[in-house]
C-alpha cells in the first residue's frame, strides 16, 4: 500500500510540473528573436537601379560593397526580385550542402532551355535531373576517363605536329581549337570528330553567341542572335539524331560520351530518347568547352609570365620522362602535382563562371565570421561568386598573386579555412562532375607543348574580357615557339 501511495505522489508530482510549464509557456512565452535582414545595397534608382548596377558587372559591385557591407547583404534587382549574397566559406555553407526542396537551382536557370532543349537538365523536375547527372557521372568514371586520355593525348600530338619548326601564334586562338577538337573526339564521337566537325563547330558557336545577359532575363526574346540560336539547336538535334540511329542499326558501339549517353537508362528501365541525348551531349559540352579552353589559357599566360614555375613544371616533366619514357596517359597525368596546381592557381584567379546562383524556397538563417545573425528571407536569389571569394585575403596569402605553392602539401590555403574556401568548381550537393576530365585535358596539353616546344609570351599579359557570359581572356595572346624537346639529362 505504501509503495502505491508513493508511486501516485510521483505521478502527481510530474503532472503537476508540467502544468505549470505549459501555463509557464503560455502565460510568459519567450519572446522570439527580431527578425534581422542582411543590409541592402543602395542604388540611386529604387526600380531599376540594382538590376543596372548587377548588368554593368557584379564582381565590380561585390568589390565595392563587400568592404562596407561584410559578407552577406542584399541587393534589389527590380520589383519584388532580390539577390542576396553569401561571401566566403563561413557563410556559404548552407548555398552548397542544403537540399533541392531549400535552395533549387531550376528556377535560376532556366535561361538554359532554349540552349540545351527540352526534357534535360533544367526543363525537368529534381528527380528526373538526378538521374540524368547519373548518366553523366557513369560517362565520367575512372575507366571512360582513361579512355578519353588516350584520345586526348592522340589530338594534342596531331595538332601540334602541324606547327612549324618556329613561329609565332595565338594561343588563345590555337587552344580553343584544340579543345573543341579533343570535346568533339570524346564526347560527340568519332562521326562528329572525322565528317562533320566543321559544320557542328559551326552550329556551336551560334549556340554559344545566343547566350548573351539579356538571355538570362530574357530567355526567348526574339532578337538575330537567339533566332540564330534556335535555327542551329534545331540543325544539331537533325544531325544527332541521324548519327543515333545509324549506330542503332548497324549495332555499333565506341568508346566516346554519345555512346554512354545512348546506353543510359532511368531507374525504371526506360531508355533515353534521341532529343535526351542531344541536350545533354550539348549541356556537357557547354559545361567543359569554356572550362577548359579558358584555363588551358590562363595556365599557359602565367606559366610563361613567371619562369621560376615554367621551370618547375618543366623539373616535372624531365623526372616523369626518365621515369615513363615518352608515355603519357591518364596515370602519368595524375602524377603531375606541380602541373596540376599551376592549373589550379590560375582557375582560382580566373573561374569563368563568375557567379552561381540558387531560388530559396524556405527561410533560413546565417551567421558572419563576427557572430552576426541575418535571416534570408523565401523568394530571395541566393547567389555567391567564385571570382571574388577566391581572393579572400583571410583565406589566401597575397590573394591577387598567381601563387601555385599555396596549394602544396605543407601550405594548403584552400584547405585551412575549411570545406568551400576554393569555389572555381562550385562544391557540395552541386559540384562539377567533369572537374577531373578538365584537369586531365589541360595537363595533356601543356605536357606536350612543355616536351617538345620553347615558348615565350610575345604580347602583353592577357587581361580579363568581363563581357562575355563565361569569363574569359580578352584579346589575342601572341607566342613565340621554337620546336625543341626537352632534355633529360
Amino acid at each position: 500500500m505504501q509503495i502505491d501511495n508513493m508511486y501516485n505522489v510521483g505521478i502527481l508530482f510530474l503532472a503537476t510540473l508540467l502544468v505549470a510549464k505549459l501555463i509557464s509557456v503560455l502565460l510568459f512565452p519567450k519572446p522570439s528573436r527580431k527578425q534581422c535582414l542582411p543590409p541592402v545595397i543602395k542604388s540611386s534608382l529604387p526600380l531599376v537601379g540594382g538590376l543596372l548596377r548587377f548588368l554593368k558587372g557584379p564582381v565590380v559591385m561585390l568589390r565595392e560593397e563587400y568592404p562596407k557591407l561584410g559578407s552577406i547583404f542584399t541587393l534589389n534587382l527590380m520589383a519584388h526580385k532580390n539577390i542576396t549574397f553569401l561571401i566566403g566559406p563561413e557563410v556559404s555553407a548552407h548555398f552548397f550542402k542544403a537540399p533541392e526542396s531549400d535552395l533549387s537551382q531550376q528556377e535560376v536557370y532556366r535561361f538554359n532551355v532554349p540552349t540545351f532543349g527540352p526534357d534535360v537538365v533544367f526543363d525537368v523536375d529534381y528527380q528526373v535531373r538526378q538521374e540524368q547527372f547519373r548518366f553523366f557521372t557513369e560517362a565520367l568514371r575512372v575507366n571512360k576517363l582513361k579512355s578519353y586520355v588516350d584520345q586526348m593525348v592522340l589530338e594534342a600530338e596531331e595538332y601540334f605536329s602541324k606547327w612549324g619548326d618556329s613561329g609565332e601564334i595565338d594561343l588563345k586562338y590555337e587552344l580553343e581549337h584544340l579543345i573543341i577538337l579533343t570535346a568533339s573526339r570524346c564526347l560527340l564521337g568519332r562521326e562528329v570528330r572525322d565528317k562533320l566537325f566543321d559544320d557542328v563547330s559551326s552550329l556551336f558557336h551560334d549556340l554559344d553567341n545566343g547566350m548573351l545577359p539579356i538571355s538570362v532575363i530574357f530567355p526567348y526574346l526574339p532578337i538575330p542572335a537567339h533566332r540564330r540560336r534556335d535555327k542551329a539547336r534545331k540543325r544539331l538535334a537533325e544531325i544527332f539524331s541521324n548519327i543515333i540511329s545509324s549506330r542503332k542499326s548497324s549495332g555499333k558501339s565506341e568508346g566516346d560520351m554519345l555512346q554512354c549517353f545512348i546506353d543510359s537508362k532511368y531507374k525504371d528501365g526506360r531508355p533515353t530518347t534521341e532529343g535526351e541525348v542531344t541536350g545533354l551531349l550539348i549541356a556537357a559540352l557547354f559545361a567543359g568547352q569554356h572550362t577548359s579552353s579558358i584555363t588551358s589559357i590562363w595556365t599557359g599566360a602565367y606559366l610563361l609570365r613567371y619562369k621560376e614555375f615554367f621551370s618547375a613544371v618543366s623539373d616535372e616533366q624531365r623526372s616523369l620522362m626518365k621515369k615513363h619514357g615518352d608515355k603519357i596517359d591518364h596515370d602519368i597525368l595524375s602524377e603531375m602535382e606541380v602541373l596540376h596546381r599551376c592549373v589550379k592557381e590560375a582557375l582560382r584567379l580566373h573561374p569563368p563562371l563568375i557567379m552561381l546562383l540558387r531560388y530559396s524556397h524556405i527561410d533560413f538563417s546565417v551567421t558572419t565570421r563576427d557572430g552576426k545573425e541575418y535571416d534570408i528571407p523565401k523568394g530571395h536569389i541566393v547567389a555567391t561568386s567564385p571570382a571574388f571569394a577566391n581572393r579572400l585575403p583571410h583565406i589566401y596569402q597575397d590573394p591577387d598573386r598567381y601563387d601555385p605553392d599555396r596549394f602544396a602539401p605543407g601550405r594548403d590555403e584552400d584547405k585551412v579555412a575549411g570545406a568551400f574556401s576554393y569555389i572555381s568548381f562550385g562544391g557540395g550537393r552541386h559540384g562539377c562532375l567533369g572537374e577531373p576530365f578538365a584537369y586531365l585535358q589541360i595537363k595533356a596539353i601543356w605536357s606536350h607543348l612543355i616536351r617538345n616546344f620553347d615558348l615565350e609570351l610575345n604580347s602583353p599579359f592577357p587581361e580579363i574580357d568581363w563581357n562575355a557570359m563565361v569569363v574569359g581572356v580578352k584579346g589575342k595572346v601572341m607566342v613565340r615557339y621554337k620546336r625543341k624537346r626537352l632534355s633529360i639529362d
